[in-house]
């Protein structure tokens, strides 16, 4: 399996477990969304994955490799990426100053860090028209479409979202989505945390559920669109 998480416990405290026993996979290629409600532990999941949180028992590994131990700083040469929940952009800098700020990687590469952001401009084009103004003058959708290219212009083997449309208006949510969907037309391995469960699902190929940090349900799209009342009945 790609990204596998085998019995996981972890917490922001030694007394307080936040995840208790997590099992969780996602394949290659593929989005899989993690649900659930609020204080499930799905953001802590993700914290785990990417070794912000250590895990108390359980292990993380990645294309086999195991990641318990490696820190933030080590994840997107491993080809993981992270993007949090919030804003995350330098608004006063103009958006092709927030892309080569995501260049770092390439490091003194001129041209490597030139082919990046031309590939992100590419895919996002909406950017290429908006490449000399302030990032903080362009609207909330704009802003996490930003943030999104800024991390796939390094080419990610595995792309973690944290509730990629939280604080967005309603009419921006879709275009959000829309971005996410052409990363799966690019075979890129997604996991998503969402509170948007329609939306999420929409997009989605494998479907996970945690309650009170533990598995709750697991399936693919069309069986959770089937039990769909059943699975959220309680937390919607």
């Amino acid at each position: 399996m790609f990204l596998e998480v085998n019995d996981v416990v972890a917490g922001y405290t030694k007394e307080v477990s936040i995840l208790n026993g997590v099992q969780f996979a996602a394949e290659e290629g593929k989005v899989t969304v993690i649900l659930g409600p609020n204080g499930a532990g799905k953001s802590t999941l993700l914290r785990t994955v990417y070794g912000y949180l250590k895990p108390r028992r359980g292990e993380v590994r990645f294309r086999g490799e195991l990641l318990n131990g490696r820190r933030p700083s080590e994840m997107l040469r491993h080809g993981i990426a992270y993007l949090l929940q919030g804003h995350s952009v330098f608004p006063s800098m103009s958006v092709e100053e927030n892309l080569e700020l995501g260049a770092w990687i390439f490091g003194k590469d001129r041209q490597a860090r030139a082919r990046a952001i031309e590939d992100a401009y590419d895919h996002f084009p909406r950017l290429r028209e908006k490449r000399r103004g302030a990032a903080g003058l362009l609207s909330g959708g704009e802003q996490r479409a930003l943030e999104i290219a800024r991390l796939v212009m390094t080419s990610p083997k595995l792309l973690l979202l944290d509730e990629p449309s939280v604080g967005l208006m309603p009419k921006l949510v879709d275009s959000v989505y829309e971005e996410i969907a052409r990363l799966k037309d690019r075979k890129m391995t997604v996991v998503m945390v969402d509170q948007n469960v329609k939306k999420a699902v929409a997009i989605a190929d494998q479907v996970y559920v945690l309650k009170l940090g533990a598995n709750s349900y697991d399936g693919p799209q069309a069986d959770f669109l089937l039990r769909m009342d059943e699975i959220v009945k309680g937390w919607l």
